[in-house]
């Protein structure tokens, strides 16, 4: 059932105020996705999965166990990392290659540096109250 024009200025009128009142929180609003815990979290399990094969590694000649510890890491961040990507489905992977296409695979992937620059040039700016 489409809005009214009533509605539909109404509702343009609360965006607007919204834009206004927090850009900061309204642009991170705007940039936030459905899958965006997801993909977090699949992030984190490669990270898990390449470490555990480094401990896997490094530790072969000093110790079985420890390198068996090491495959457990990798087991676990790898059945994360599919439990994850079943909970994608195809709409979240068809969002995530869209994204990845048009603002890269950085962006895509959080764009954590751009949020870094962003906070260190945060602190570099005056505020009204020191001058």
């Amino acid at each position: 059932m489409p809005l009214s024009e009533d509605e539909e200025r109404i509702l343009q009128e609360i965006a607007q105020r919204f834009y206004e009142d927090d850009p900061t929180f309204a642009r991170e609003v705007s940039e936030t996705t459905l899958y965006r815990h997801t993909v977090r979290r699949m992030k984190w399990s490669v990270v898990g999965l390449v470490l555990g094969a480094v401990f896997l590694v490094a530790t072969l000649a000093i110790s079985y166990l420890l390198s068996f510890a090491g495959f457990l890491v990798m087991l676990a961040s790898a059945l994360v990392f599919e439990r994850n990507l079943r909970k994608l489905g195809r709409a979240g992977l068809d969002q995530l290659s869209r994204s990845v296409r048009a603002n890269g695979l950085r962006e895509a992937l959080g764009g954590a540096g751009r949020r870094v620059r962003d906070r260190f040039n945060r602190d570099d700016e005056p505020d009204a109250d020191d001058e």
